[in-house]
């Protein structure tokens, strides 16, 4: 009862399986023909054509064959040929010229097919990517897996698919068109050829799955592969790889990540290769038997020379296609495995809560945020990173958040940008909760310069520019924005002032393609980058909120200095969080909020806290002895 149970549900799991991969074959069909139907219409009926031509030619060679050998008694051959060969040989001639020329046609409409499928499917794909408002998913590790198998689907599997199933079509067209030929020698052999062709289908089909298996187990290790192999050619990672001796470390981790990765591949084409050793034997003896007996029976006057000749390329044929025919489905199903993290991605539900009506539009901040009563933790059986917070940003006022390491600070952060929901409790947009808001226009009234700022590869331009891509073509405003954020004397001492690109990588940022030699790129150190970041968040001034996650973290004192008279102008007339570890540039803060474990452990202006003596005036002192002790004692000065 049990052996019974067990086999309904096996065969039941089979069932859905094969329902799912071809609804993913069918979608992906769909696609193709979306992206491009001429070319697709075509591959059909050239795909037709071509797989008909063998079996042409193998009754056209046996019709020719008998008319040598038997003249005007070869009864097979049609009467209007019996007396033309130079027909049947013009006709051959004819056929093998069409099997050349369609194969590279056949090649360019598929590659022209899948150039347009790529390219919507690859566009589905991050529109679904983009789609998802906050960040939970990504940074989920087993979802950067699902969106890296997902990207390679997107590359591969359209390509994969139609190449495979036209390839599979044309299989079975040859295989049925080249048994007609079979028949009319022996239906018997004919049948044996069929049946010794389909336990190699079976196994094949078995296989695949494990092998997508095998894959999915084995991609946190290519992910870390690809990370070691990353870290060993970064221009960033290049100096500290170098000073700390620690290439040959990397090279160790890589090497085991890949033969892990060797093994587990290793061990799936071993079982292939035994699985199908003892069936490429079998077709063998099926089609040797064949052969025996189609030589005697010709040895016996029973058969013709035509027929010989046309059971070698039948037989032939079929197993070629029959193998082929293997491969192709073996080839779809795998890829059609794959596919369904694909279909995942673009399934997976948003990771903010959507609100039950239609969401409300963020209206101009008039009175203040409040975070009440904020618990947050980042996964259910996580510890709780905030416990119970509550803060109040006044429309016009300025909040400062300082504390040590871990103590929550980012995550108000994420938390007043809606990159995540609170667990507990509510944020508050005058009032109305951040989650009923419409996520766009929520952000769209905010301004940022967060702690690990963006380095984008691209134009001086566009990485001040990307902060209100509304004014991406407004110089005047990018310009200003610079000025404002002291980057504009680094951006106009580049050689191609702001058009020059960016980065360590790419030459320029050409829209043909071309990478313009002429025009090389750089790149900044850090506290210049940090002031792009600025210049980008000041292309949002005027917003209703203004977050500084660590502004001035890599900057000089100079620089420092400059930059905080800049966002003390900033701050006027806005909503401001201030997150800093440098408590001199929060102290000037309307309200000063020390977190600690969670919890907001402390609040009030610098001098109440400073009154208190508690953890700020703590942290306050530690940092004020450092820079006391480095001013040198001047004699006859006060002490």
């Amino acid at each position: 009862m049990t052996d019974a149970g067990g086999n309904a549900r096996t065969l039941t799991a089979a069932v859905r399986a094969v329902r799912a991969g071809a609804g993913r074959a069918g979608r992906t069909v769909a696609l193709c023909w979306q992206a491009a139907p001429g070319a697709l219409t075509v591959h059909v009926l050239l795909t037709v054509v071509d797989a008909l031509l063998p079996a042409g030619v193998l009754l056209a060679t046996k019709w020719l064959l008998d008319v040598v050998q038997l003249g005007s008694d070869a009864d097979g051959v049609p009467q209007l040929l019996r007396d033309r060969p130079v027909a049947i040989v013009l006709a051959l001639a004819a056929m093998t010229l069409a099997g050349a020329l369609l194969s590279q046609v056949i090649q360019y409409v598929g590659a022209r097919t899948r150039r347009a499928a790529t390219l919507l499917v690859t566009g589905r794909l991050f529109a679904a990517v983009t789609r998802l408002s906050g960040l939970r998913h990504f940074e989920d590790p087993a979802f950067r897996d699902r969106l890296r198998m997902a990207q390679t689907s997107a590359a591969d599997a359209p390509d994969e698919v139609i190449g495979s199933l036209f390839g599979a079509a044309r299989s079975v067209l040859t295989i049925a068109s080249t048994l007609g030929v079979l028949v009319l020698i022996s239906p018997l052999i004919a049948v044996l050829v069929v049946m010794a062709a389909v336990p190699g289908l079976v196994v094949q089909l078995l296989l695949n799955r494990e092998h997508a298996d095998v894959l999915w187990q084995i991609s946190p290790r290519a992910r870390r592969l690809a990370f070691y192999q990353d870290l060993m050619i970064h221009p960033v990672a290049a100096a500290e790889v170098r000073l700390f001796g620690v290439g040959g470390f990397l090279a160790g981790r890589m090497d085991r990540e890949l033969r892990a990765v060797n093994a587990a591949e290793e061990r799936v084409d071993r079982k292939t290769l035994l699985a199908h050793a003892p069936l490429t034997l079998v077709g063998t003896l099926v089609t040797g038997g064949g052969l025996v007996w189609v030589v005697l029976g010709a040895l016996r006057g029973d058969f013709t020379v035509g027929d010989v000749s046309a059971f070698v390329g039948a037989a032939g044929g079929v197993q070629g296609s029959s193998a082929m025919l293997v491969m192709s489905l073996a080839r779809v199903h795998h890829v059609l495995l794959l596919m369904r993290h694909y279909d995942d991605v673009l399934a997976t539900p948003q990771d903010l809560r959507l609100p039950a009506g239609e969401p409300r539009p963020a209206r101009p901040l008039e009175h203040e945020i409040r975070l009440d009563d904020v618990w947050f933790r980042y996964t259910d059986d996580g510890p709780w990173v905030l416990r119970g917070v509550s803060l109040t940003i006044p429309a016009r006022g300025s909040v400062a958040l300082v504390g040590l390491n871990g103590a929550g600070k980012s995550t108000v952060v994420k938390l007043l940008t809606r990159m995540y929901d609170p667990v507990r409790g509510a944020i508050r947009w005058d009032g109305v909760d951040l989650r009923d808001l419409d996520v766009a226009t929520l952000r769209s009234r905010v301004s940022a310069v967060f702690q690990d700022f963006v380095q984008y590869e691209l134009s001086a331009r566009e990485n001040i520019a990307l902060g209100s891509l509304d004014d991406l073509d407004d110089d005047a405003k990018v310009r200003a924005a610079a000025v404002a954020a002291g980057a504009a004397p680094v951006v106009e001492r580049l050689r191609n002032g702001y058009d020059t690109m960016l980065s360590r990588t790419f030459l320029s940022d050409d829209e043909t393609g071309d990478e313009d030699r002429s025009r090389p790129s750089t790149t900044l150190s850090g506290g210049q980058w940090q002031r792009l970041a600025l210049a980008r968040s000041l292309m949002r001034a005027g917003r209703d909120l203004l977050v500084l996650d660590e502004p001035t973290s890599g900057l000089d004192p100079q620089a420092e200095s400059e930059v905080r008279d800049l966002v003390g102008t900033l701050r006027s007339g806005t909503a401001t969080l201030l997150v800093s570890h440098r408590l001199g540039a929060v102290r000037d803060a309307q309200e000063i909020v020390v977190l600690s474990e969670g919890v907001a452990a402390e609040r009030g202006t610098h001098d109440e806290l400073m009154r208190l003596g508690g953890e700020y005036a703590r942290l306050f002192n530690l940092q004020a002895t450092g820079y006391q002790d480095a001013v040198p004692a001047v004699e006859g000065a006060p002490a």
